[in-house]
């Protein structure tokens, strides 16, 4: 009977190397009275134990040590050449002592005697746990690896970008001034020129912030603007050996995104396309439609949002790519081009997922490779299109406004929002430094204040903020599945639940709401 005490497992795939076929049913014949559910593959030979560990893909490998014209040692030597990891058990009659311990230096996972099998099932489940162990250990120190270099990329890009900005900010006020001289249209001319290389600059310092921060500026993006932009980009760079398809569904479908973003990552996804087939040249395909979306289409690890979504798809009939190149693909640095950075479908990566989108990639060895990027299409918001037709402005006039939020880059890239619509932003990683803030500088005119830090909480820093003498607007920003308890908190009659992740335009909108509420209340 099976042990009830022993965590069950799923199928497992077995390689067993023996040429005895009643020494290979008394193996299995104890797996199956411990309830192991197993599938089972017998070979004898080097050849058939080669193509096993080719085609079948075993979880483990229960291996006799001496068999005609083969051995358990050689089995050992060709395993540890094809995984490192796989588990292997010798299961013989003749393992003494010595050979044992030599065994299990040489790799050997465990090893059973024939005469005593009762252990097997237990050293079978033993040796899958430690391999799994194993596995989970090096994609965790992958996993550290990666982000610590992806950190490293997030600063520098900040970095650069901070430079760039102010670098760019003098080309936008020179343009402004030389068409002032409309006297001469050279001059004219000249300041349109550098007025739309700086914004254009402007647009990619966005981007490098947003690969950074995995955040962006919310705009209406229109597909058939998009693609068609897009055609215009890659105009020039399409050899005369590619042909090249773009077909639209819906050209007036528009979503909330980042023009410039989108772009980028399409431009990015076509050139890599146009390399990958070579001189030979073939078909590029480029493709926005319309889908929906279910739950089950979303991978472990991925937030399942399902509902509508815009497909864009970049497909090539290029040479394709090997389960090797696309284990390693989204990998920073990681590229198969001699002049490559490594970077780009790092970037397309992220630009998807600050879209609160996903990523597929369909590619086989001679049959070519097709990106598909996911991007959500929200509901229209029938309120704030109203809004917007009223002539509803988001812009600040210069109000102070403290903002409270622990981890670095979400203050950072608040700041760089607020600061852009005309605010005057006040940075604090803590409840501490904010009453410190405002003991120093005076009460804001607004405070905008995570829920979810973690040293001094956003509900107690709110207390305390009340308890010294704050009475005018908070916005909290909370996560909807997780809302902060209020019962303990002074009456506040002017705080607002901002849900995360944060919408910019929702944000601004009810930052004027609270705003407005204030100038009523003095007026009155």
């Amino acid at each position: 009977m099976p042990n009830a005490t022993t965590r069950p497992l799923p199928t497992i795939r077995i390689l067993q190397v023996e040429d005895d076929p009643i020494d290979a049913e008394l193996i299995q014949a104890e797996l199956d009275a411990d309830g192991i559910d197993y599938q089972v593959r017998l070979v004898d030979d080097e050849a058939g134990y080669i193509a096993c560990l080719e085609e079948f893909h075993p979880d483990i490998v229960l291996s006799d040590l001496s068999l005609p014209g083969f051995s358990g040692q050689r089995a050992l030597e060709l395993l540890r050449q094809h995984d490192g990891d796989l588990p292997f058990i010798y299961v013989s009659a003749t393992l003494g002592e010595e050979a044992a311990v030599e065994a299990l230096r040489n790799g050997a996972t465990d090893y059973i005697l024939k005469q005593n099998p009762t252990r097997l099932a237990s050293a079978v489940r033993r040796a899958l746990a430690e391999a799994e162990a194993v596995r989970a250990k090096r994609r965790a120190e992958a996993e550290l690896i990666r982000a610590q270099r992806f950190e490293s990329l997030a600063m520098l890009a900040g970095g650069l970008s901070h430079d760039l900005r102010n670098l760019l900010q003098p080309l936008l006020l020179a343009g402004d001034s030389l068409q002032d001289y409309q006297d001469d249209p050279r001059l004219g001319r000249l300041g349109a020129l550098v007025r739309d290389c700086g914004r254009r600059g402007l647009q990619m310092v966005q981007s490098m912030l947003s690969f950074a921060r995995g955040a962006r500026r919310a705009e209406q993006v229109r597909v058939g603007a998009l693609m068609d932009a897009l055609g215009l980009l890659l105009r020039g760079s399409v050899p005369r050996a590619v042909e090249m398809d773009l077909v639209i569904d819906d050209r007036e479908l528009a979503f909330e995104g980042n023009h410039t973003e989108l772009q980028q990552a399409l431009l990015n996804l076509c050139l890599n396309a146009i390399q990958a087939m070579g001189e030979a040249g073939g078909n590029l395909r480029i493709e926005a439609c319309e889908c929906e979306l279910a739950e089950d289409f979303f991978l472990q690890g991925e937030q399942p949002h399902p509902g509508r979504y815009l497909r864009l798809t970049v497909a090539d009939t290029g040479p394709g790519m090997s389960p090797e190149v696309r284990e390693h693909l989204f990998e920073p640095f990681f590229t198969t081009k001699e002049s490559g950075t490594g970077l780009g479908l790092l970037s397309c990566q992220r630009i998807v997922a600050g879209h609160n989108g996903v990523m597929r990639l369909d590619s086989e060895p001679g049959k070519g490779t097709a990106f598909h990027l996911y991007i959500p299409i929200a509901e229209p918001d029938v309120e704030a299109a109203a809004q917007e037709e009223q002539g509803e402005s988001l812009m600040g006039e210069a109000e102070r406004v403290l903002v409270v939020v622990e981890e670095a880059g979400p203050l950072s890239l608040l700041v760089d929002i607020l600061d852009g619509y005309g605010y005057q932003p006040h940075a604090s990683q803590s409840g501490t430094a904010a009453l410190q803030w405002i003991e120093a500088h005076g009460v804001p005119d607004l405070v905008v204040m995570d829920a979810d830090m973690n040293l001094f909480t956003g509900v107690r820093t709110l207390a305390a903020l009340i308890e010294h003498g704050y009475r005018r607007s908070v916005l909290l920003l909370a996560r909807p599945e997780a809302p902060p308890d209020l019962e303990e908190l002074p009456r506040l009659d002017r705080l607002y639940l901002v849900d995360k992740p944060i919408n910019t335009q929702q944000l601004l909108r009810t930052m004027r709401q609270a705003l407005g509420g204030q100038e009523a209340e003095a007026s009155e």
